[in-house]
């Protein structure tokens, strides 16, 4: 059985150790094999698993919606219909996410765009910035 020390396991999983002791003291993890000399030892399991656990929160899934994936996942006969849930939510929160940044970005071009770029008494961005009401979403 491949056994791999914490910054073996960091380098295949493309974590950094700081992370995986992290993920051990929440319990994300399970605590690894120690060595006689007190060193961390983690198995391909655990090494399966920490990538798994990057890739979710990589797609940006909430640490809760991990640990359904994560006690979902280790049910390999139980029926999809729970992680298509959690998808289907986290699809939900990444369209309002992008409807938001798409919004801002108006924002943002509608300042840009306001023109008087002078001093900083005529500034556009100071004025919108400092009176919400005249913001394009405000009207």
């Amino acid at each position: 059985m491949q056994q791999f020390s914490i910054g073996e396991l960091s380098l295949h999983a493309g974590v950094k150790v700081p992370t995986i002791r992290y993920y051990e003291q929440i319990g994300l993890l399970e605590a690894p094999l120690r060595t006689q000399g007190n060193q961390r030892r983690y198995g391909r399991a655990q090494l399966e698993r920490l990538r798994f656990i990057a890739h979710a929160r990589a797609m940006g899934f909430a640490m809760d919606s991990l640990r359904s994936l994560l006690r979902i996942a280790g049910h390999r006969q139980g029926p999809c219909a729970d992680v298509d849930a959690l998808a289907r939510a986290h699809l939900a929160e990444v369209d309002d996410r992008i409807a938001s940044l798409t919004r801002l970005r108006g924002e943002l071009v509608a300042m840009l765009s306001g023109g008087r770029h002078g001093t900083v008494g005529e500034c556009r961005i100071v004025e919108v910035l400092s009176d919400h009401e005249q913001c394009a979403s405000a009207h």
